[in-house]
């Protein structure tokens, strides 16, 4: 049957037969996982734009995390907040993995750099889930506001999620060969996109419980904070968009990939800038609030908006 497909190929292409190896050929079930990413690798590069619009605005924002590192570091030291401190700290190392992934894009398309991409692409995600998880769930406690044990309890809990998620991942990525990570997998592309649409859905699930409360007799217990509703509002239709593009997807529509590439560059570019504006501006940006509150009164208490009245 080999022979036959050899002078099938030389007919159509009229090139010299390609010697195979052992390595590169494929049963009728399917192939190795090295041989799937490497043949698919050459396709489905993404290309310039993809890469830019994933690398330019983490480029930014990591410049601006630097340029104002001094001033926030200064406000933290004389806050002594261990919350503001251990999500400043988060926001950091989620920052410094994303701009990697957003950097190495290239590993995803290169033989031989399956494994590290796949590395890269695990603690990335589990980096910027940890943020995630761990901001929701502290805001979510009634006594949000104790500090230290609170804090703790909600690190706890969002170890224990995050760390059985990576487990998981690590186990079909590693274990069962499934390219959660990778572009162009053949015939296994259903198991990765069912098991994206299983962990999207969740997240989608605890986003549209928590507006549910907020909408019910229940939202008393429930932070009030305008951006933080704001926040889940933005995450939930983002994690509804994502889940309807994975089904699409997973049904093999071309429009489904675009549609859920179009959501992994608004996620990697835009959400950490999203969280620092929503949650950490205003604590670094307090001190400059009230000193110019405090000139405005002075102006004001000498006469000089009297002339905004005639």
């Amino acid at each position: 049957m080999v022979k036959n497909l050899q002078v099938a190929f030389n007919t159509s292409v009229s090139t010299p037969p390609i010697a195979s190896s052992p390595a590169s050929t494929i049963d009728g079930e399917g192939s190795s996982f090295l041989v799937r990413t490497s043949s698919s690798s050459s396709s489905n590069c993404h290309g310039f734009w993809f890469d830019a619009f994933l690398v330019v605005p983490s480029v930014i924002f990591v410049v601006y995390l630097a340029v104002h590192a001094k001033k926030n570091l200064n406000k933290l030291c004389n806050g002594r907040s261990y919350i503001m401190i251990s999500y400043y700290a988060f926001l950091w190392i989620a920052s410094i993995l994303n701009l990697t992934w957003c950097s190495l894009q290239a590993w995803q398309c290169s033989p031989g750099k399956e494994v590290a991409w796949n590395l890269l692409s695990l603690f990335t995600a589990s980096g910027m889930l940890c943020w995630e998880i761990s901001l929701v769930a502290f805001l979510l406690q009634e006594d949000y506001a104790s500090g230290v044990e609170a804090l703790a309890r909600t690190f706890i809990v969002s170890g224990i999620i995050v760390g059985l998620d990576t487990l998981l991942k690590a186990i079909y990525v590693f274990g069962f060969g499934v390219p959660l990570f990778m572009d162009g997998a053949g015939n296994i592309d259903g198991i990765k996109w069912g098991l994206w649409i299983i962990h999207i859905l969740l997240l989608t699930a605890v986003y549209g419980y928590i507006l549910f409360v907020h909408f019910s007799k229940w939202r008393e217990k429930l932070p009030p904070r305008p951006a933080f509703y704001n926040y889940v509002v933005v995450m939930f239709v983002t994690c509804s968009v994502s889940l309807f593009a994975c089904g699409l997807a997973g049904l093999g529509a071309n429009f489904g990939i675009w549609l859920y590439n179009f959501t992994v560059i608004c996620y990697h570019s835009l959400y950490l800038p999203f969280l620092y504006v929503t949650f950490l501006a205003d604590f670094f940006q307090e001190e400059d609030f009230l000193s110019d509150s405090a000139y405005y009164s002075e102006m004001k208490d000498a006469g000089f908006f009297d002339a905004d009245w005639d």
